[in-house]
């Protein structure tokens, strides 16, 4: 069974055919439901990361465990980006008062994430406080409550995955809203900390993938977003968050609009030699290694050279907020960066170190991550997998 995700004002009955459906198609062995179960039950999920499916188990695993409705409800829920059955059936239960403020609110979200210009208009004419207002969802997510605002569902990250979408006209919906009264440096809470819309812009795909990203930058600066790091947790600097994500253009957009280069780990990420050459010798050992995790995982050859003869170790684990379960030479295998490979290996990077997630080598990451001249590379120094 393929389920199809409802309407965001649908009842708590419809939810209930959802999760009936779901259970059934569980005990029929269907592979759909298996692998549901396995990637949003709690039972069936890494103690330690709590996103992650469990890896010792397979799809008989999941089939020949005893699930009843109680655990369906529990899966749907949290395929839906919700904590549990009962905080699904109070949002349903808001939703269905349809002048409600939760009512209005959810209905201005899909006015944003559709692009629907019309409706966003009429909606906030109606009601100039949606601008203002913040979801009330409780997820199971860290921390469970999002609170985001509508200003924040145009960077499609951190809250609810279906709805982390970019619509063409991003960039005109940004600016009703911000031309409304959107405050730019809005936080919402995600990931463990405080996030502004730019950080969370910097750092996700959709709108990297629709082309709306770097617009979105510039126009959320031309209406006052601040350059400097803001909120709590990972992602405070958008400069840093960027180069973390890998988002290059992003990266330069903000230093083109006046972000400053200001530690050494920037300067790699960013690639810029002069930089790194400037900013190395007063550099402390956490700003370097996070250098060397930077430029490995973009390519950047020559700067993980320079890190290299300063004495960086290539076989150290990331720190925490740049990729932490793994090694430089995890993330320039996964990069497809081959020149950065031969040369971390040249210098000493460790071959058979796992990562703490996945549990694969370099070699392994190479292989599924689909790099062929890196696996053929490793593979040729006797790399395991």
């Amino acid at each position: 069974m393929a389920l199809q995700r409802l309407p965001f004002d649908s009842p708590i009955e419809r939810y209930a055919e959802q999760a009936g459906q779901l259970l059934d198609a569980h005990r029929a062995g269907d592979a759909d439901a298996l692998e549901l179960f396995h990637h949003h039950h709690p039972r069936f999920l890494d103690s330690e990361t709590p996103w992650l499916a469990r890896l010792d188990l397979g799809p008989d695993d999941i089939r020949q465990a005893p699930l009843d409705a109680s655990d369906a409800q529990l899966a749907l829920a949290r395929w839906y980006d919700f904590g549990d059955w009962r905080s699904l059936a109070s949002y349903a239960d808001a939703v269905s008062q349809r002048r409600s403020p939760v009512y209005e609110f959810e209905c201005a979200v899909e006015a944003v994430i559709h692009g629907n210009v019309a409706e966003l208009q009429r909606l906030l004419g109606a009601r100039p406080e949606l601008i203002q207002a913040r979801s009330t969802r409780v997820t199971h997510f860290d921390p469970p409550e999002h609170r985001a605002m509508l200003l924040h569902y145009l960077a499609a990250n951190g809250v609810e995955g279906h709805r982390q979408k970019s619509p063409p006209n991003a960039v005109e919906i940004a600016k009703l809203l911000l031309e409304g009264g959107a405050e730019p440096d809005a936080l919402m809470w995600a990931y463990g900390g405080e996030c502004t819309t730019m950080s969370l812009l910097v750092s996700s795909s959709p709108p990297l993938d629709a082309g709306t990203q770097v617009p979105l930058v510039h126009t959320l600066i031309d209406h006052g977003a601040s350059l400097e790091a803001r909120g709590t947790g990972n992602w405070t600097s958008p400069l840093m968050t960027a180069i973390v994500f890998g988002m290059h253009e992003a990266a330069e957009a903000l230093v083109s609009r006046g972000a400053k280069i200001d530690n050494v780990a920037a300067a790699a990420g960013l690639g810029s030699l002069e930089d790194v050459v400037r900013l190395l010798p007063s550099s402390d050992d956490e700003s370097r290694q996070k250098a060397l995790s930077f430029a490995a995982q973009l390519g950047h050859t020559e700067v993980v050279r320079m890190l290299l003869d300063a004495g960086e170790d290539p076989s150290r684990y990331n720190l925490p907020g740049t990729h932490a379960h793994s090694t430089p030479l995890h993330q320039a295998a996964l990069g497809g960066h081959l020149d950065t490979v031969r040369l971390l290996v040249q210098r000493g990077a460790r071959l058979d170190i796992e990562d703490k997630i996945y549990k694969g080598t370099p070699l392994g990451w190479a292989e599924y991550c689909n790099q062929p001249a890196v696996a053929d590379y490793l593979r040729s120094v006797n790399a395991p997998r």
